[in-house]
């Protein structure tokens, strides 16, 4: 572990840190993409149409895992920069039983509530059973979906930073493989399509079981996975929790945004839903990224934070966000040349074509915004600072997005709806380059 989080040259800490988690990001995103290129040979946008408005739910469920995953990440990261390897174990040890019992509990709610569940997600007439469809089978797999996210933060914060992305890599290969299956030969459809997520899923916790339990009996007590060494104490738990909750609300309410602006779209038909969750899909590149760059490099920060080496935390900071926002800008360039010849991978219909083109090219100007939203969430999740990053979290997908929505809805009607993410992220990279500085400041006294 040594060799990753004290690596001296700033870059290639990064690098080293920064590069696996993009990797499986990148791997989730082809996943989506699969996702959505195999339902679209349905030819059907009403089932296109479900898969979009299912994913918030899906973020939800992941989301949960989040509580223990990025909260216990952050608290081991801290414990382990000082140098406090035994309460580092019991910390990942506890993260993981929470999230298997959380999984159980999801699993039963989900399929009891499953049909208020689908309309509330913005399903019409159209497309309700579609959406039910893919639900059921993502409730389903529940607990097996918080364990696989949750174990990529957890092993991120413990060094085992190659494992954490190839069960990533394996989960979303398999979905990849059994949505061929499922959907084109099969001929399932949305069902198809949350079956072989689930699998996935699957696949990749057997895979960080059988690391975990490799780890341990090679001595590693910073991943004991026997319930002999489950002692939680309640410092522990709020350390955790004070910290997973804040980043769990962070997906649930992108997750509520989501299902804002998919009602709100879904007022002008299927095939708006349709053309935007293509556009959306597409524009998940350097969103997730982004995402994978900051998230891999929070627990380098945490760690740094927690043996007190600022300097090398503010380096590491500054570094990730200017290659976050170069990264933006490239993709930005790209869609706005390429837009329509990507939307006609996926759609037949001109018109659609048009359209997806049209969402691309508005949805992709907040790309390079990414690089600083998302560092600066991950910075003060990973100093144990929650309440900030939960503000920036508010602000971006409650208290900006869903009034912007609704405002540029009323003056530009479908193209004022698509481009309040852009408008949003806008005005919130100002807030976070703001609230950045201060903290700072405030830090140097």
């Amino acid at each position: 572990m040594a060799s990753v989080f004290e690596e001296k040259k700033i870059s290639k800490a990064i690098m080293r840190v920064g590069l696996p988690a993009m990797l499986g990001q990148l791997t989730t995103l082809i996943y989506n993409i699969a996702d959505t290129f195999f339902v679209s040979l349905t030819k059907e946008p009403a089932m296109i149409a479900a898969v979009t408005l299912c994913a918030p739910v899906l973020l939800i469920i992941m989301s949960v895992a989040c509580i223990f995953g990025m909260g216990g990440s952050s608290v081991i990261a801290r414990l382990l920069g000082e140098e406090k390897k035994k309460e580092a174990g019991a910390t990942m040890n506890f993260c993981v039983y929470a999230m298997t019992l959380s999984g159980v509990i999801t699993l039963v709610l989900g399929l009891a509530f499953l049909q208020p569940l689908a309309n509330l997600s913005g399903a019409d007439a159209d497309n309700i059973a579609y959406t039910c469809d893919y639900l059921k089978w993502i409730f389903a797999g529940a607990p097996f979906i918080m364990l696989a996210n949750g174990f990529v933060h957890l092993f991120r914060s413990v060094g085992l930073i190659k494992e954490s992305t190839i069960g990533l890599i394996l989960g979303n290969g398999i979905n990849i493989v059994l949505d061929y299956v499922f959907i084109a030969i099969a001929g399932w459809g949305t069902a198809g399509a949350a079956l072989a997520t689930s699998l996935g899923f699957v696949c990749a916790t057997i895979y960080y079981i059988v690391c975990m339990i490799r780890e341990e009996y090679k001595g590693n007590q910073l991943v004991p996975l026997t319930p002999k060494c489950f002692s939680p104490n309640a410092a522990m738990v709020r350390n955790v929790v004070s910290i997973g909750i804040p980043g769990a609300l962070i997906t649930v309410l992108m997750s509520i945004s989501n299902i804002v602006l998919n009602n709100y779209i879904s007022i002008y038909g299927s095939d708006a839903v349709a053309s935007y969750g293509i556009a959306y899909k597409l524009d998940l590149i350097p969103i997730l990224l982004s995402v994978g760059l900051s998230q891999g490099v929070a627990p380098l920060v945490g760690y740094c934070y927690g043996g007190n080496e600022k300097k090398r935390m503010s380096d590491i900071v500054r570094y990730t966000t200017l290659y976050g926002v170069l990264i933006g800008a490239v993709f930005t360039a790209v869609f706005l040349i390429f837009g329509k010849p990507l939307a006609a991978i996926f759609l037949q219909d001109g018109h659609l074509i048009e359209q997806t083109g049209n969402f691309l090219g508005i949805l992709c100007l907040s790309a390079p915004m990414l690089g600083v939203i998302n560092m600066m969430t991950s910075y003060f999740q990973a100093l144990g600072k929650a309440i900030r990053s939960l503000t920036i979290t508010v602000l971006r997908n409650a208290l900006l997005f869903i009034p912007g929505v609704m405002i540029l809805n009323h003056f530009w009607k479908l193209n004022g709806v698509i481009a309040a993410q852009p408008v949003v992220e806008t005005i919130l990279t100002g807030i976070c380059i703001f609230m950045y500085i201060k903290d700072i400041h405030s830090n140097s006294h």
